[in-house]
């Protein structure tokens, strides 16, 4: 049976929560495509985390979907002249454009709308109700509405709109807050803040990257007053009733963080995934993922996620996506120009968990470019060239030529590139559970260059074939760069799925050969057999990653315009 391994994140900022596994989450009244831009990097890392789980062997669950209820989503839809539930639908749809438009699959795609996570929400609310963690109480104090999120006196600043009227808004945000006074229920946050630290002190690798662990350790050291778990009904009407008393709505953060339950079968059937939960947030919805969520999983008798990862944003030009200063980036204009398997390997070659990325077309042409169309392009094409392989066959490997040890015609940087080779399946595994996926492409490509260098040092277009011992150097030089090849190819899968489907096909290796499990490196200099030599090379004789123009080139009367 293989070893079940749970995925879970929140996306979007209107709809309110997207799902995912290993296994997924969704937020968002989404109506720009800065949130589907912010949607696709989280899905993409989220995909390429879920894949290489496969490849590892796991029994991976990978959901997502839309968690629809809140004040925001009730006022959006309003605006939008649409009752709540079109209005979501509407939404959820360009989800899921966006996610079969960019190749990023699911198992689950949950609504929050949906009777089983009504059914999961009530009965949790009950556990901790009767639990006695939910009372009848007063809130008063601030609260945005853009964020769904309640604020002390520390978290607001004085502010002035656009008609220069003085406001508040949230430190962390900027969003305009209101003073809230209003008799609703109260979970007793107070009481697990104790708990809570002794749960990250105990596990410090709890919450990654470490930057981020201590901002959760800071705010635990803090007052942790209780918390507002309802809104009145004649306030907000669109979400899921509290149990027992029809003129309250459940608070849309606790509604919504119950849908990872949800996807795991909760109450009845989640504990085979519920036991192996990782979560991957963004840094704006830290706080209630690492404090609040945690909380009520205690106060249920649940266990806590086993790993809380954390990513940053992009940005352009250095500041946040924003339809009103115009410098939002569509992902989906972006796919078609860069391709999909090019855009997910510029985001997550370039983004960093633990600091914002700033984003320009220029960054993505000169990068694809250079590693996916002439690095690793150029290197596939060179050994698989008829002029140097005219039988198009996995070449064998001379022991002679490239002995064990250094020797024969092989020298002292063949054979470091080799030992990066053989260690870079583990170093790649511990980038990519570490979710530092940038360090594992970066190690990947680091590797590629030294194949090209090691096919440039010994030019094998300059050897002579009728010589039968520069024949076999020959045959070695190919054998060893299309082993390189294809352990590149295998650790490329969950980063740029259908670019390593063209390269492994190409060298005549099976679906079934693509595992981690197949990844045996360059066995023929152990003295060992490779169950590729000999193999006729795959037909598609097709360009690996095409050579991006110039946006400039594209558009000729920009750049004679430029050139005045």
């Amino acid at each position: 049976m293989r070893t079940p391994f749970l995925l879970l994140t929140r996306s979007c900022k209107a709809i309110h929560s997207l799902q995912q596994s290993a296994f997924v989450s969704p937020v968002s009244a989404l109506q720009t495509s800065d949130d589907l831009c912010v949607e696709k990097f989280k899905h993409c890392f989220l995909r390429r985390r879920q894949e290489y789980k496969l490849l590892q062997g796991f029994n991976s669950k990978f959901a997502t979907g839309t968690d629809e209820h809140g004040l925001k989503i009730q006022q959006a839809a309003e605006a939008a002249g649409k009752d709540p539930l079109t209005f979501c639908s509407d939404v959820s749809e360009r989800f899921k454009h966006l996610f079969n438009s960019c190749n990023i699959s699911y198992t689950d795609y949950i609504r929050t709308t949906e009777q089983r996570h009504h059914q999961a929400v009530k009965h949790f609310w009950s556990v901790l109700w009767n639990k006695g963690l939910i009372y009848k109480g007063r809130y008063e104090g601030w609260y945005s509405t853009q964020d769904e999120s309640f604020l002390t006196a520390l978290q607001v600043r004085d502010a002035v709109d656009s008609s220069g009227n003085e406001i508040k808004v949230s430190l962390e945000s900027g969003h305009k807050v209101e003073w809230m006074k209003e008799e609703n229920y109260m979970f007793r946050l107070s009481a697990f803040r104790s708990q809570l630290l002794d749960w990250l002190k105990g596990n410090p690798r709890a919450i990654q990257p470490e930057l981020f662990y201590q901002i959760v350790l800071k705010w635990l050291q803090e007052d942790l007053p209780d918390l507002s778990v309802s809104r009145q009904r004649s306030r907000l009407q669109w979400g899921i009733p509290v149990p027992g008393d029809a003129e309250q709505t459940i608070y849309v953060w606790l509604d919504a963080l119950v849908n990872y339950l949800t996807v795991a079968g909760y109450p009845d059937k989640h504990n085979q995934w519920w036991n192996v939960a990782h979560h991957i947030v963004g840094k704006d919805i830290l706080k209630f993922h690492a404090v609040y969520w945690p909380a009520f999983l205690l106060g249920a008798g649940l266990p806590l996620p086993q790993t809380i990862y954390v990513h940053s944003h992009w940005t352009a030009g250095g500041k946040k996506m924003s339809k009103s200063l115009g410098n939002v980036v569509d992902p989906l204009e972006r796919s078609k120009q860069f391709t999909t398997d090019g855009m997910r390997y510029f985001l997550l070659r370039q983004g960093v968990p633990d600091s914002d990325s700033d984003y320009t077309d220029d960054k993505a042409f000169k990068l694809l470019n250079a590693e996916l169309a002439d690095s690793l392009g150029g290197l596939l094409n060179r050994c698989t060239a008829p002029a140097l392989n005219p039988a198009q066959v996995y070449t064998a490997f001379c022991p002679q030529s490239f002995p064990s040890e250094q020797g024969g015609r092989a020298v002292g940087e063949d054979y470091h590139m080799l030992e990066a080779v053989k260690n870079l399946p583990a170093v790649v595994e511990q980038h990519y559970e570490s979710m530092h996926v940038y360090k594992a492409l970066e190690a990947i490509s680091a590797c590629v260059r030294q194949t090209n260098g090691f096919v440039q040092r010994h030019a094998p277009w300059k050897l002579e074939r009728s010589d039968i011992t520069d024949q076999r150097w020959l045959d070695t030089i190919i054998h060893v760069s299309l082993e390189c090849l294809r352990i590149y190819g295998t650790l490329l899968q969950p980063v740029v799925p259908e670019i390593s489907d063209k390269l492994l096909s190409r060298l005549g290796v099976q679906p079934d050969e693509r595992g981690l499990a197949d990844v045996n490196f360059l066995p023929k200099i152990r003295g060992m057999d490779c169950p590729f030599a000999g193999r006729v090379l795959g037909s598609d004789t097709g360009v690996l990653f095409t050579r991006l123009e110039n946006l400039d080139q594209q558009n000729p009367k920009k750049t004679k315009k430029a050139k005045k």
